[in-house]
């Protein structure tokens, strides 16, 4: 899949789409390709990794002509380019539309044209009942990608999409939030007692899109199969954790509930009711085969090897065995000492 391949990493400089360009690094790809409208985030990657097998291209997704360019000659596209910050995105709605939807329908099209063999794009559990635009904008954006296994003829290329929560110390995840409220002295702000969220770590992350790669059929939406968190739980396992750290008393430090921000849910879904039947699953992954494969539908679909029907789903965050907070400093521990964060 990655091995002598020349790969395309879109939003390469984000919080995933660095570390997946350093995993893929280690699969020994041709070249990578990391595409990106950040400059100074560009130039910082390419001095940290060092590494001839790069190129590093500026450009946005709005942009079908840079796309075009970028794509030409390229066997795998991992799509992580988006507006992810829900506020951000309520604020300003057709913006994301732009990016996440348009943005991403340009792509679909470069890379068919260019005759890509697989793409992969990440999602977001926002997706499911969606609740914000954010959320909305990845469930088109999931349609878009499955119904391209149609549209794209004769071309030989397999697309699907992977749904992942929030993925610990990423730039749109609490964590560095809390800890910088706790290394000011707090107080950590909560918006609410009840939130539950699902977390990932890095290397979870990584595991779905190359897994997502390995065992796709076309037009599947992957997801892994996670532990969840109290989000309470969580800011009382940091304050124990980086308080003595920055100098405070863990008793120094209050949890203050500022109530919940415009688009934000309770919970997290990983799955809808509706796609819980068509569903199957192997030991760590859900696959979601297209409602399109049905009896009355245009795509077809034969099954993925080594996948069973499920058994017992849990949908939520509010119902997902949560962690104790003594596996999530462990946790935290382990994703901090080993740098994988970075």
């Amino acid at each position: 899949m990655i091995a002598g391949n020349n790969v395309l990493v879109t939003g390469g400089t984000g919080s995933v789409g660095r570390v997946l360009v350093r995993r893929l690094l280690n699969r020994n790809p041709n070249v990578i390709r990391v595409f990106d409208q950040s400059e100074p985030g560009l130039a910082a990657l390419k001095d940290e990794l060092d590494d001839d097998r790069c190129r590093f291209l500026a450009g946005n997704i709005r942009d079908k002509d840079r796309l075009v360019r970028a794509v030409d000659d390229i066997d795998t596209v991992i799509h992580t380019a988006a507006m992810k910050h829900v506020d951000v995105c309520e604020y300003n709605p057709f913006e994301a539309v732009k990016t996440n939807v348009v943005g991403l329908q340009n792509l679909i099209d470069a890379s068919i044209d260019a005759t890509v063999e697989q793409f992969v794009f990440t999602s977001s559990d926002k997706a499911v009942n969606p609740a914000n635009t954010m959320g909305t904008t990845k469930l088109l954006g999931e349609k878009l990608v499955t119904a391209a296994n149609k549209y794209s003829g004769r071309q030989d290329i397999q697309l699907c999409s992977v749904r992942f929560g929030n993925v610990i110390n990423s730039s749109q995840s609490v964590i560095p939030v809390f800890r910088e409220q706790i290394e000011n002295g707090g107080p950590i702000t909560l918006t609410d007692r009840r939130m539950t969220r699902f977390f990932l770590t890095y290397d979870d992350v990584a595991g779905l899109v190359t897994n997502a790669m390995k065992y796709t059929a076309g037009g599947e939406v992957f997801v892994r199969k996670m532990d969840a968190v109290r989000i309470e739980d969580l800011a009382e396992a940091m304050i124990q954790a980086f308080a003595p750290k920055a100098g405070y008393d863990p008793s120094d430090i209050e949890i203050e509930m500022t109530g919940r921000r415009v688009g934000e849910t309770f919970d997290e879904k990983i799955l809808t009711e509706r796609e819980v039947t068509r569903t199957v699953e192997n030991e760590s992954l859900y696959a979601v085969t297209p409602e399109q494969a049905g009896e009355n539908g245009y795509l077809s679909h034969d099954g993925i090897d080594g996948f069973d029907d499920v058994d017992d789903v849990v949908l939520s965050s509010h119902n997902a065995e949560q962690l104790e907070q003594d596996a999530i400093l462990e946790l935290l521990r382990t994703e901090f000492e080993e740098g994988i964060a970075r």
